[in-house]
């Protein structure tokens, strides 16, 4: 039986499908060759700002107008997704409500509680305004009408709703029923909702009232607790409830609206080196090939930089016009239709307004560089290693890790293993080795190698006939499926362990390791290591200690302490059945989440209790129909753990510089 102890390393959704953007593009290919070794700052000489201002929300005045332009698009631009939050609100009866969720009574709370980060600048309400909200009092921004006005959290922003009837409205009839009801402002999301976070070089003095010098705009917000925002509502006695409380923080669920009934959070991805990214030539849908990077976790993303963040817009309810007439957002009880690019430039105003600022967006994005240990307070006594085990390190990742984590490659491909181990190990002597290298030669990598989990692996809604089907390249959906995954967990008897037969994708690419010091927990799905709710250096080294840990010395692991369960019994909702059925505590939450709804009547029969782990035909009933049938979060990536002791914290030494 699964253990029984609920995994309680993690305190806990979506940037949506944003979890798998890294950067906004012009429509043309972008990055340079893998073997590029100009300077970073020569080529960027506007780059990493110092974050010693408060001016220009932390620049001061560091930026051109056009990546400037691109900095306001990132932290600022929703492309008119606001009425596709009004939407949600209705759909789901407000458990998704972005009005609700930056109420002004939870400032001063909202990091603890949400994980989320208060825009600099804004203030608690003393009480509720004209419509009978509580909104936080912000001091207006200097920008468009487009970009409406802050709203309280960094990256969700305000508009007047043009639909709004005072005479309807009443406060606490939307707070328990918002359907049929439009509200006095609607509410945006931005890509910087995700992707603004804490900066590692100048961590905030207080995490609920930070400062912009406090704030980086790439990192990757890790400590955002993305299922709090769909159950906003919710109880205990609701699974759902299980699902998003108990998702990872610093994770995103990319096909939760768009669904393919596959739970799969993954993290939100740090965005360094943009320019340097390496790309792989790929086929368009359009029969073209390209040099493009690969995004996703799994590499679906493959026809160009731009049209990813164009998805990722989509995602987040731009062109919702004409994306929920493609797809059911909350329940997915009826088919995917792949959204049209060209219907969506036709007919949506915020596709063409948002594409027209990708050239900008790009511009500031290759302004980040990374974000070294040794330049934040206090890093000395993190950096005592004596300079000869660092350079041990350092030939350790050479022969062990840069095969894969290098955008930096031999000039000709060597087929020899050992040529490639020597190649390297004269590389990463070089001091110029780092210098503008990704650290990821962004390649796919099939999962059966990796041995990781294979849920995200799994995703479909790239494949064809599928929503994003215009969004993945020809190449990526001509890759030779994986085929059957043996050896997998079984909560129920774990004498008799389980299988998969993974017919479509199967690949994770390789991600990158600049700053992963300042970005554990590790793994597609940050499972690997403790999640350390505390954005101080300090706080950082401890999660980076106790996960570069686990990563090289597996044993370490939580291993089936990493499924997560139901910490109390719930019930849940079956299509075409009046009464929820109980779902006992301690039961697996991904035995269910990733099963197709529509299955469920059949399945659970009459059954009022769902006994998975005691139950044998219910079991195999939810088993024959999870799409992912991988429970252990944590495991694989066993690279390394051969070596001895002394590598490994040689190689820690080298890792934690990065």
């Amino acid at each position: 039986m699964v253990h029984r102890r609920i995994w309680t390393t993690t305190l806990t959704l979506m940037c949506l499908t944003w979890a798998g953007l890294v950067a906004l593009s012009s429509t043309r290919p972008i990055g340079s060759a893998p073997h590029a070794a100009a300077r970073y700052e020569q080529d960027n000489p506007t780059a990493q700002p110092k974050y010693a201002t408060e001016d220009d929300y932390g620049y001061g005045g560091r930026l051109t107008d056009l990546q400037r332009t691109g900095r306001d698009t990132w932290y600022f631009w929703t492309g008119g997704n606001q009425n596709f939050w009004v939407r949600m609100a209705e759909l789901t009866d407000g458990n998704v409500d972005l009005l609700n969720y930056v109420d002004s009574r939870r400032h001063g709370r909202r990091f603890r509680e949400l994980g989320a980060v208060t825009q600099p600048g804004c203030e608690a309400a003393t009480g509720a305004d004209e419509f009978g909200l509580w909104m936080d009092t912000c001091a207006p921004d200097k920008l468009p009408d487009a970009f409406g006005q802050p709203a309280g959290i960094v990256g969700l922003r305000r508009f007047r709703n043009p639909k709004f009837d005072p005479a309807t409205w009443n406060a606490e009839k939307y707070r328990t029923q918002p359907k049929g009801m439009q509200p006095p402002y609607l509410i945006g999301m931005a890509c910087g909702f995700c992707h603004v976070g804490f900066n590692p070089l100048n961590p905030p003095v207080d995490p609920e009232r930070p400062k912009w010098s406090e704030l980086a705009g790439a990192i990757g917000n890790q400590y955002w607790e993305e299922g709090r925002l769909f159950n906003l509502k919710m109880t205990p006695k609701d699974f759902r409830w299980h699902l998003g409380n108990r998702q990872p923080a610093g994770t995103s669920d990319t096909s939760r609206f768009a669904t393919d009934h596959n739970h799969n959070p993954s993290n939100i991805n740090s965005i360094f080196l943009l320019g340097h990214r390496p790309t792989a030539m790929e086929k368009m849908p359009d029969g073209t090939e390209r040099a493009v990077p690969h995004i996703l976790k799994d590499g679906a993303d493959s026809v160009g930089v731009a049209g990813a963040s164009l998805r990722v817009y989509v995602n987040i309810g731009m062109c919702s016009e004409i994306w929920l007439t493609r797809i059911d957002p909350v329940a997915g009880l009826s088919p995917q239709q792949p959204f049209r690019m060209a219907e969506a430039r036709a007919k949506c105003q915020g596709w063409r307004d948002t594409e027209a600022r990708m050239e900008a967006a790009e511009a500031f994005l290759k302004t980040v560089g990374p974000m070294h240990l040794a330049d934040a307070p206090g890093a000395a006594r993190y950096l005592a290693e004596p300079a000869a085990e660092v350079s041990k390190g350092a030939r350790v990742f050479g022969r062990e890790c840069a095969q894969c984590h290098s955008s930096k490659q031999p000039p000709t491909p060597l087929s020899d293993a050992a040529a490639r181990k020597a190649w390297f190990d004269e590389a990463v002597q070089d001091p110029a080795f780092l210098e503008n290298n990704f650290l990821s030669d962004d390649r796919r990598y099939s999962v059966r190698e990796l041995g990781t989990n294979v849920a995200r692996a799994m995703a479909t809604n790239a494949q064809k006939g599928h929503v994003w089907e215009e969004f993945s390249s020809e190449t990526y959906k001509q890759l030779p499926p994986v085929g059957k995954i043996t050896g997998l967990y079984n909560p129920n008897k774990p004498e008799d362990q389980l299988s998969v037969d993974v017919a479509q994708g199967g690949y994770y690419r390789t991600p990158s390791l600049v700053s992963m010091w300042a970005t554990a927990p590790y793994l597609h799905n940050n499972a690997l290591g403790t999640f350390v709710k505390d954005p101080s250096i300090a706080g950082r080294m401890t999660a980076f200690n106790d996960a570069v840990e686990k990563l090289l010395w597996p044993e370490k692991r939580l291993g089936v302490q990493s499924i997560i369960v139901t910490s109390t019994p719930s019930e849940l909702r079956i299509p075409e059945r009046d009464k929820p059925v109980v779902v006992p505590v301690g039961t697996p939450v991904d035995l269910i989440a990733r099963v197709d709804p529509t299955r469920l009547p059949e399945i659970v029969r009459k059954r009022a209790v769902l006994n998975l782990l005691s139950d044998e035909t219910l079991f195999q009933g939810f088993r024959r129909n999870n799409i992912a049938p991988d429970f252990v979060l944590d495991r694989g990536h066993t690279f390394g753990a051969q070596l001895s002791d002394e590598d490994k914290r040689a190689l820690i030494a080298f890792l934690k510089r990065l």
